[in-house]
């Protein structure tokens, strides 16, 4: 998969995962609703057929989407 799977805002959202921010956090952040956070998540479990916020950070390092 190339690069570029995500949305800008979506690896914004995984970026402050990452960093060990919660959904709260995030969403105040970006000046986003916790849902819209939650949403962004889910769609990018979604795109990357996994299961759980956990297996989606593995798979987006593994795509190098993201970075610890």
């Amino acid at each position: 998969m190339a690069k570029g799977i995500l949305t800008k805002r979506e690896r914004q959202v995984f970026e402050l995962l990452v960093a060990n921010k919660t959904t709260k956090d995030i969403a105040s952040e970006l000046n986003i609703s916790e849902k819209t956070v939650r949403n962004h998540i889910s769609n990018s479990m979604q795109k990357l057929g996994v299961k759980g916020r956990a297996s989606a950070v593995v798979e987006l390092l593994k795509l190098k989407e993201i970075s610890l």
